[in-house]
């Protein structure tokens, strides 16, 4: 974690944290999102990275929203990396989407639905930048050192898992907590995203589901099995927002759960 540019905090102890609006809506929408969790990082000294997905592909319905402009949004990506100091992360779905926003951002996420694809794997490596992979609903835990080798044998090992649910049934979620250790074996840092492990896939409205309220339960039991970082989208309008709003945490919610998942990891390490 110490390679990522501008990470702040990295002594604290704490779990990081990825935290920021599903996709790049507006400069405004992010600006303010990066504000505020900037403010309540520095004060909690969580190391943070800023999210946000300058294109949305993997969406149900043609007339869903996925994005506002590749080079509009990855500008809003610049503007939130320099203005305010801070590693910005973002989603990618092709082998030339990796390339155009590693030009921009620190942190390549590999979608869920898209782990197993070589090509983008390989370019996302060939960058240089730090590497997320998010856990397929669909895989096991053990399956994921092939996504870790793939990475790795490219020349870059710069890569972590996250864990975001595995399938059940075909509307539903679960979180499998022995996936974490499992994964954290493969000598990776390990993240739980705790907003997409609540999702309500394959609707019939063609519009995934949620269950916010459920967040912090889901944060707490990954800190207390000892993640290394916590992933959380983040509005001041999730009603409004333009993706995944059924999935995300207000924004003004944000830091009284930060500050019990605080407590929670100071518990573990007075353990140790």
């Amino acid at each position: 974690m110490n390679t990522v540019p501008n990470l702040k905090h990295l002594t604290s102890d704490n779990f990081f944290l990825i935290a920021g609006p599903c996709a790049v809506e507006s400069k405004e929408v992010c600006e303010e999102v990066a504000e505020k969790m900037i403010d309540i990082c520095d004060r909690l000294k969580i190391p943070f990275i800023f999210k946000a997905s300058y294109k949305k592909a993997n969406r149900s319905r043609l007339d869903s929203f996925t994005g506002i402009g590749d080079d509009l949004a990855l500008s809003v990506l610049k503007v939130i990396k320099e203005q305010y100091d801070v590693p910005v992360l973002t989603d990618v779905h092709t082998t030339e989407g990796a390339k155009k926003a590693s030009l921009v951002v620190d942190v390549l996420q590999i979608p869920a639905f898209l782990c197993r694809q070589t090509d983008l794997l390989v370019a996302a490596a060939k960058t240089g930048k730090h590497v997320n992979i998010k856990k397929g609903q669909f895989m096991s835990p053990e399956s994921m050192k092939f996504a870790i080798e793939k990475v790795k044998q490219s020349g870059n090992d710069k890569v972590w898992l996250t864990e975001r649910g595995t399938t059940f049934g075909y509307q539903d979620l679960v979180v499998d907590y022995r996936n974490i250790p499992i994964m954290q074996r493969f000598d990776v840092p390990v993240v739980l995203d705790c907003t997409h492990a609540l999702q309500k896939p394959n609707q019939s409205s063609g519009v995934t589901g949620g269950i916010p309220e459920l967040i912090e339960t889901i944060a707490k039991a990954g800190v207390a099995v000892g993640v290394d970082g916590i992933f959380m989208e983040t509005h001041p309008d999730p009603k409004n927002a333009k993706s995944d709003g059924a999935n995300m945490i207000h924004l003004n919610e944000i830091e009284k759960i930060l500050q019990k998942l605080i407590k929670i990891r100071q518990s573990l390490n007075f353990m140790k």
